[in-house]
């Protein structure tokens, strides 16, 4: 993002995404040839590449560089690293993947955390002043006069802002590249079942970046007119660590592992893009920054580590049960299992 951000001064949002695209999706396919990895076969495998192509790297590259360009870097990590709720319900339905209390209490500080960590502190404060003016009025502590006022503030205090911004500074475009990111990675996980993961993921890169190279050539013909030497180093940067590894990497975890825990990691984005501006842009985080950090990194544990964690407090249960019932040489062997388990 940092990379990005500082080249599109420079360049157009579509050579942006090209560039993320095509380079790194021939750097893939090379490796992969030179691991021997297998060329997909058969249409069905072509078809479900062209599909991914379309949605995880047409549209969502498009979509990312365009928001970029036009919605602030907050806001839109927050819209964009929401994705892994939609990914969560969508494994859920169509895989069975089981997220369990835990983790969808996971899930819920994940999205409490990017939204302290990319939200203006103000817009915070000022919907829970709203909120705690429209509690007060429920319960009768707070004149209906004032409850009435800070109910009308929780309604409109977002609400115009958004509309606004909506339209003119790319948040819808932010929130359609965090769907189409999921998609993808569902789509992932039927792909993998019909061809070799580094090689699809090479081809859908190539295969969806060729009408984003196409529109770049018609659309915007100065695109490389003003990047100087440090733009190229950042494209290249983006392309190769941010596509070429980091898109490899990806997708070959999730044709076997968990959607929901992988994509619960780009929670971790808001944390890097942080990180790397206090250290690169002297940047200083807030309180609520701080405490969304602490949040998001306790989300990832609890996502992570939801079936561990249910799994230790029902052992725990049932030997507190046995006791109970003072069938302590019952309970015995269930803690020595236990043990020997953890």
């Amino acid at each position: 993002m940092v990379a990005m951000k500082g080249s599109l001064d420079h360049t157009a949002p579509l050579f942006l995404a090209m560039v993320r695209l095509l380079p790194a999706g021939l750097l893939i396919l090379a490796v992969g040839m030179a691991l021997g990895k297998p060329q997909p076969r058969g249409w069905m495998s072509w078809a479900w590449i062209l599909a991914f192509a379309v949605v995880d790297a047409t549209l969502f590259q498009v979509l990312l560089a365009e928001g970029l360009q036009r919605t602030g870097a907050g806001l839109g990590s927050v819209m964009i690293d929401s994705q892994p709720l939609a990914v969560a319900l969508l494994a859920s339905w169509l895989f069975g993947e089981q997220m369990g209390l835990w983790g969808w209490l996971g899930m819920a500080f994940g999205i409490m955390g990017i939204s302290l960590l990319g939200l203006p502190d103000e817009w915070i404060f000022q919907a829970g002043q709203s909120l705690w003016h429209m509690l007060g009025t429920l319960t009768g502590f707070v004149p209906v006069s004032d409850g009435a006022e800070g109910l009308s503030g929780l309604l409109s205090f977002p609400t115009e802002h958004w509309l606004a911004s909506l339209f003119q500074n790319g948040e819808w475009l932010m929130l359609l590249a965090s769907l189409s990111m999921a998609v993808g990675t569902i789509l992932s996980r039927y792909v993998s079942r019909q061809a070799d993961p580094i090689m699809a993921t090479g081809w859908h890169m190539v295969l969806g970046g060729l009408p984003v190279a196409l529109l770049s050539w018609q659309l915007e013909p100065m695109a490389t007119q003003g990047l100087v030497l440090t733009d190229w180093l950042a494209l290249a940067y983006a392309s190769i660590f941010g596509s070429a590894i980091a898109y490899g990497l990806f997708f070959y975890f999730a044709a076997s592992g968990s959607l929901t825990s992988l994509s619960a990691l780009t929670f971790l984005t808001p944390i890097f893009a942080l990180l790397f501006g206090n250290f690169f842009l002297q940047e200083v985080l807030s309180e609520l920054q701080m405490f969304g950090v602490a949040l998001t990194l306790v989300s990832i544990y609890l996502i992570n580590q939801r079936e561990a964690i249910a799994q230790r407090l029902s052992q725990t249960v049932s030997i507190e049960t046995l006791e109970a019932a003072g069938l302590q040489e019952e309970a015995e062997p269930v803690a020595a299992a236990k043990d020997s388990g953890s």
